[in-house]
């Protein structure tokens, strides 16, 4: 008699989509599956990959957190993306200028950001921005090969 082999180990459990129904969701993940795709962008991957975590993997940001880590030496001028909820904090008095870019942003933390003369984009804008810039670029070369 020889020994069964376990099966139940060999597969890699991965989300390979979101569990959510939420149509605006599965639009993004259609834009960034796209754009993990066809560029070499490690970005892209790691933004597809944290678009299909559950909300308990993808925790709510503090604005207190996101100000401290933007105030670290050269991440000036630079967007903070994350990949979930920026909530408020009370106990931050002035909010510096910031550009954000988030899947939800609550009400009043939105309001803090506006009035301190930041920025708030929503994940397809500057994607959206950046890939008709690239699709041009392709074309070109198409124009140029055939």
């Amino acid at each position: 008699m020889g020994v069964d082999i376990r099966h139940n180990k060999d597969r890699k459990v991965r989300r390979k989509e979101p569990k959510s129904q939420d149509i605006y969701l599965r639009l993004l993940v259609k834009l960034y599956r796209f754009l993990a795709r066809r560029t070499n962008s490690t970005f892209n991957q790691v933004v597809l990959k944290r678009l299909f975590m559950s909300r308990t993997n993808r925790p709510p940001l503090s604005l207190s957190r996101m100000i401290r880590k933007m105030k670290l030496p050269g991440r000036e001028n630079k967007t903070a993306v994350v990949v979930g909820t920026i909530t408020d904090d009370v106990r931050i008095l002035e909010v510096p200028k910031l550009k954000v870019c988030a899947l939800r942003v609550s009400s009043r933390a939105r309001s803090r950001i506006l009035k301190a003369g930041g920025k708030i984009l929503t994940f397809g804008q500057p994607r959206l921005q950046k890939l008709t810039l690239a699709l041009t670029v392709n074309k070109k070369a198409l124009d140029v090969d055939g």
